[in-house]
């Protein structure tokens, strides 16, 4: 019979196995371990009973407490969609000017909006509403078709140049690419709508341009612009005075835009946007044209 080995410092048995001069201990494995071992598969199996777990071919297990969390979500659902109509009957009741004098509800439209806004807008005018090269600014106060509540909710709703059957349409043909006008034309056109915003531009070296590029102004652009190119929302048509450019105010960009026409684009939300949405999103991006006190 052999006798039993112990280590002279821990005073435990060996295994009688041995490497390069390292014997093995024979350690009990330690009690907590074994209890926490234990434990943990009596909640295994407790869950088991209790919880939806096992799959059974087209369906499962619905363990004793008959927990579903698809009808938890669908009820939490539903009372999210109950709390939000004390609010949202409101609004889809009352008229814009109505919600607008009510702090309640326009601070319910900025929460509301401001999400609604950087889901579904911000992509091209920016989490602020500024806007960017070809997308317009709606901080700036100045707006293609009425910067109105209604009309930006129905430009919200029907989109610009979108395919919606009553969408806002809008074109500036490519003057120069498509030889409405010469060259020079061009360059004296985008020279005269340069200093129509930039008054300094016309000065004395760049006068006989800017004389010139007006007579084809009238004769060419103000049709949707205006004789004094204050623009026309019914025609879709941008002020050109004002500092709010879309694609840029330099001579470089409007000598482009001249040659080569634009036509922005917009989708339509409806559709996509609840009607309430969108009577939400058109006061939010209304306030974020209002002036600041």
């Amino acid at each position: 019979m052999a006798v039993e080995e112990r280590d002279p410092v821990s005073g435990r048995r060996t295994t009688g196995h041995e490497w390069n001069g390292i014997k093995e201990l024979d350690t009990p494995i330690p009690r907590g371990v074994l209890i926490f071992l234990i434990l943990t598969h009596v909640f295994a199996v407790l869950w088991w009973m209790l919880m939806p777990t096992w799959p059974l071919g087209t369906t499962y297990t619905k363990g004793l407490l008959q927990l579903d969390q698809r009808r938890t979500v669908e009820a939490q659902l539903v009372d999210a969609v109950a709390r939000r109509a004390a609010w949202t009957d409101r609004i889809e009741a009352a008229s814009f000017e109505e919600i607008q004098a009510d702090r309640q509800l326009m601070a319910i439209v900025e929460s509301t909006g401001h999400r609604l806004f950087g889901d579904n807008c911000a992509a091209c005018h920016g989490i602020g509403g500024t806007g960017g090269a070809g997308f317009p600014n709606l901080t700036a106060g100045s707006w293609l078709w009425g910067g109105d509540v209604e009309t930006i909710a129905e430009t919200i709703r029907v989109g610009i140049n979108s395919e919606h059957p009553d969408t806002h349409f809008s074109e500036m043909p490519a003057f120069g690419r498509d030889g409405i006008l010469e060259r020079d034309e061009v360059a004296n056109v985008a020279a005269y709508v340069h200093s129509l915003a930039a008054p300094e531009a016309a000065g004395a070296g760049n006068a006989d341009a800017v004389a010139a590029g007006e007579e084809i102004f009238l004769a060419n652009c103000a049709a949707c612009h205006g004789e004094d190119a204050r623009g026309s929302e019914d025609m879709g048509a941008p002020d050109l005075t004002d500092a709010s450019w879309i694609y840029g105010g330099d001579l470089r960009t409007i000598t482009a835009t001249v040659h080569g026409g634009r036509q922005g684009h917009m989708p339509t939300w409806e559709g996509r946007l609840s009607d309430t949405e969108i009577r939400i999103l058109a006061l939010y991006v209304h306030a974020l044209g209002a002036p600041r006190p």
